[in-house]
C-alpha cells in the first residue's frame, strides 16, 4: 500500500470515529472489521479495493457511484449504506465533495456539453431511454410507467400506478384536447384515452415513440417532437416527470410553452421530483451522479422555482401534493424486479457494470427519496389572470 494510500485510510477512518447517526460496519480489503456511529439502523459495507479512497477523494459521492459499478466496494445493504451516508453528510462532508478542479469539470460537462437545446435534448433523452424496451420491460409494472406511483391500502405496483394516474386526470379541466408533454411509454396517454380525453402526447425517444404508438393504436396522436415545437391550444397539459430533464436555462421556455398552450380554463399538471428549497442554491451549484451517469442535461427543481417560474411566465399554482415516501417504495420495488431479472437482462446483453450502475440508482434514489433529500410532487397550475 502506497504512502498516499495510507494517508487517505487513517483520514477516512478518522472521519467514520465522528459519526453518530446509525451504525456502519465496515470491513476491509484485509478482512478487518470495524464499527461506527450508535442507533438507528445497521449497514455493511465491503471495501474490496482501497482505490475505492481515491475515487471518493478526487470525485465525492460520483467517485462512490462510479467505485460501486468498478466493483471497488460492495453491500449486500446498498440502500441501508447510502441512507446512512446520507444521514451523515456533515461528517463526511470532506469525502462527498469532488475536489475543486474535478468538480468544475463535472459542472463543464453539465453546462455545456450536455445543454437542453432542440438537438442537446434529443440527444441526451436517447442516452437513457433509448438503451432497449425489452430492459425496462424486465422491471417496470405491466403498463411501463416510469415515474412515481401513488400507493393506497393493499395496492401493488401497478395498481399504485394506476392509482396515481387517476389522481392527475381527477385534478384536470372540463374539455378533451389534452397534450402530454414528455408520454414515456404511453401509460399516461391510455388511461386518458378511456377517460374520453384527445391525447396528444410528445417524447424525444424514437423507443418510446414507437412504443406507445403501437400501444394506443390510433387511440392517441403519439408524436416525436420536442416540447418546444408544439403548436395549437389544449384543455389540460400533463406533464408526468418531464421537467427534470428540461434543464435550468431552459425552464423558462418549458413554463411559457404551458402559458402559450394552455386554454383561458385550461388546467396544467406537473409532477416533478424535488429538492427542498433551502438546499436548491448549493445544489444546483453542482454536479452529482445522476447527472454524470444516469440522466445526462438534468436538474431537479426545488418548490419555490416551480412557483416561481409558473409566476414568470403567467401561470399560477392552484394547489401542490407531495408524497415522496411512495417514490422510496417504488424504487424499492423497481430494484428488486431488476435484481430477480439479474440473469434474463444479461441474456439481453447487457454487461454487470451496467447492471450495478442502475442498482446504484435505483437504491440510491430509494435513499434519497426515504431521508427527504428529494421528494416529488403533483402541481396544478392554471392562468394567473
Amino acid at each position: 500500500m502506497s504512502l498516499a494510500t495510507r494517508a487517505l485510510r487513517s483520514r477516512f477512518l478518522a472521519a467514520l470515529e465522528g459519526i453518530g447517526d446509525g451504525r456502519l460496519t465496515l470491513i476491509t480489503p484485509e478482512g478487518n472489521r470495524h464499527s461506527f456511529g450508535q442507533g438507528g439502523s445497521d449497514a455493511e459495507l465491503q471495501i474490496r479495493d482501497w482505490r475505492l479512497l481515491q475515487r471518493l477523494a478526487l470525485r465525492g459521492d460520483v467517485g462512490l457511484g462510479e467505485g460501486w459499478i468498478a466493483g471497488d466496494w460492495h453491500s449486500e445493504t446498498l440502500e441501508g449504506v447510502l441512507t446512512w451516508a446520507l444521514r451523515n453528510l456533515g461528517g463526511l462532508a470532506d469525502w462527498g465533495q469532488p475536489a475543486r478542479l474535478q468538480g468544475w469539470h463535472m459542472r463543464l460537462i453539465d453546462r455545456i456539453a450536455r445543454m437542453n437545446s432542440l438537438r442537446g435534448s434529443a440527444r441526451n433523452i436517447r442516452a437513457h431511454y433509448d438503451v432497449g424496451n425489452e430492459f425496462y420491460q424486465c422491471w417496470l409494472d405491466p403498463g411501463m410507467t416510469y415515474s412515481s406511483a401513488l400507493f393506497g391500502p393493499g395496492d401493488d405496483l401497478e395498481q399504485a400506478q394506476a392509482r396515481k394516474n387517476d389522481r392527475i386526470l381527477s385534478r384536470l379541466a372540463p374539455g378533451e384536447r389534452l397534450l402530454e408533454i414528455g408520454c414515456g411509454w404511453g401509460g399516461f396517454a391510455e388511461a386518458a384515452a378511456e377517460r374520453g380525453h384527445r391525447v396528444t402526447a410528445i417524447t424525444l425517444s424514437p423507443s418510446q415513440q414507437g412504443y406507445a404508438d403501437a400501444r394506443l393504436d390510433g387511440r392517441a396522436e403519439i408524436r416525436l417532437q420536442d416540447y418546444r415545437q408544439v403548436s395549437g391550444c389544449f384543455d389540460n397539459i400533463v406533464s408526468i416527470e418531464m421537467i427534470e430533464a428540461v434543464g435550468e436555462r431552459y425552464w423558462p421556455g418549458y413554463f411559457a410553452t404551458i402559458k402559450k398552450r394552455l386554454a383561458p380554463e385550461g388546467r396544467a399538471v406537473l409532477q416533478a421530483i424535488t429538492v427542498p428549497d433551502a438546499e436548491f442554491s448549493v445544489y444546483r451549484r453542482r454536479s452529482d451522479f445522476i447527472r454524470q451517469h444516469v440522466f445526462p442535461g438534468g436538474m431537479l427543481p426545488c418548490d419555490a422555482a416551480i412557483a416561481d417560474q409558473a409566476m414568470r411566465s403567467g401561470l399560477r399554482v392552484l394547489e401542490s401534493q407531495a408524497f415522496g415516501a411512495d417514490y422510496a417504495r417504488t424504487c424499492r420495488i423497481w430494484s428488486e424486479r431488476l435484481k430477480h431479472a439479474q440473469a434474463r437482462i444479461q441474456r439481453l446483453g447487457y454487461g454487470e457494470s451496467f447492471l450495478r450502475g442502475w442498482q446504484f440508482y435505483l437504491e440510491g434514489c430509494a435513499a434519497a427519496f426515504a431521508t427527504g433529500r428529494c421528494d416529488v410532487v403533483q402541481v396544478e397550475l392554471a392562468h394567473a389572470g
